[in-house]
């Protein structure tokens, strides 16, 4: 009788439990193989004006300090609340404006010599990496510093040996660490790509690129004004640190003489670069795919608006701006000269200053 009510249990491999697979990642709307025109804003006031700024100048994409670029930060203060974090985010989504470039403090110097400064450097990166993922960056550009008057191949290593205490313990998860070529002034470091190579080489496993600034090529001795000497630089660039590793370009023309190694910004065709090298640069296949940030001084207002205009003309495309604010403040030394030059000069401040005080209002 038992053995007539025995059941046999049997496997069904369809029964099992298998939990819902993670959705894709969401592709970032700016990931739609436009071009990508971008310029600094400022964040004074709120961060979430910065996007604001940068849609009304006419830009789908910007780069900004997330805190100020020539002070130390001091605990939590160096940090960002989350709701303004969280509003920033959604606000970004909301004008569909990418990549978002943050622009690492200039006190920064991951080569430093002096232990102290080159601690408290580490700890400051480490900081822009924290506020950089809390807003949902997707690159950080930083400079890489300079070893002051000591061998260049032991400031490389220290610059190596900073960026990986810097990041010790935390997921990068799409963000990207950009090293930016300079101008060779004084001792800086990376003014010749081989430099930038051999850092590169002792990151392999962390997530880091490069940023290259037109002004800095140009000042250090590459000739770009030319079809013929950009494609020489383009081809020096592949073949030291990779074309694949350049994900971002800082457009601006130069005041200062091919290869005198000094960094000094001038507006797009106004400098000794010229907006036809601008052109080549924008329009070249080898450069597809990459976002293009201005960084162009703001001498009087609308400089900016006047700025990504040109950028967007050499590409073959009028964007409307809708905003008149300039993305940063104008160069105090101007408004100065502006004043000494009677009434037309003060009313430039005076108009400069009613744009301050409102943009601390919102």
């Amino acid at each position: 009788m038992a053995e007539e009510h025995r059941i046999t249990l049997t496997f069904d491999d369809a029964d099992e439990y298998r939990p819902e697979p993670p959705p894709a990642p969401e592709i970032p709307a700016w990931k739609d193989g436009s071009i990508r025109i971008g310029i600094h804003t400022s964040i004074a006031g709120d961060i979430s004006g910065s996007l604001e700024i940068a849609h009304g100048l006419g830009a789908n994409a910007l780069q900004i300090f997330s805190a100020s670029p020539r002070m130390w930060g001091k605990g939590n203060t160096s940090r960002i609340a989350e709701a303004d974090a969280a509003r920033f985010r959604d606000r970004r989504k909301e004008l569909s404006l990418g990549p978002l470039v943050i622009h690492g403090n200039y006190l920064i110097n991951l080569a430093s010599p002096n232990p102290v400064l080159r601690t408290r450097s580490v700890q400051a990166f480490h900081q822009e990496v924290v506020r950089a993922l809390a807003l949902g960056a997707d690159y950080l550009v930083i400079h890489p510093g300079s070893g002051r008057e000591g061998d260049r191949n032991s400031a490389v290593s220290a610059i190596v040996q900073s960026l990986r205490q810097a990041l010790r313990g935390l997921k990068l998860g799409d963000l990207k660490i950009l090293l930016e070529n300079t101008a060779g002034q004084g001792t800086s470091l990376c003014w010749q790509f081989e430099e930038m190579k051999a850092i590169l080489e002792g990151c392999r496993d962390l997530a880091i690129g490069v940023c290259i600034d037109t002004a800095h090529v140009f000042a250090a001795g590459h000739d770009i004004r030319t079809a013929e000497g950009l494609e020489s630089a383009l081809r020096l660039i592949d073949s030291t640190i990779g074309l694949d590793r350049v994900f971002v370009l800082h457009v601006n023309d130069s005041k200062t003489a091919l290869g005198s190694r000094v960094d000094r910004h001038e507006h797009i065709g106004k400098g000794k670069i010229g907006a036809d090298a601008f052109g080549r640069i924008l329009n070249h296949s080898l450069l597809a795919g990459r976002a293009f940030i201005l960084e162009t001084p703001i001498d009087k207002p609308g400089d900016d608006r006047r700025n990504v205009a040109a950028l967007w003309k050499l590409v073959g495309r009028v964007v409307k701006a809708t905003g008149t604010r300039d993305g940063m403040k104008p160069r105090r030394k101007k408004l100065k000269q502006a004043v000494q030059k009677g009434s037309k000069g003060r009313k430039v401040v005076k108009a400069a200053a009613k744009r301050h005080r409102s943009a601390r209002r919102k």
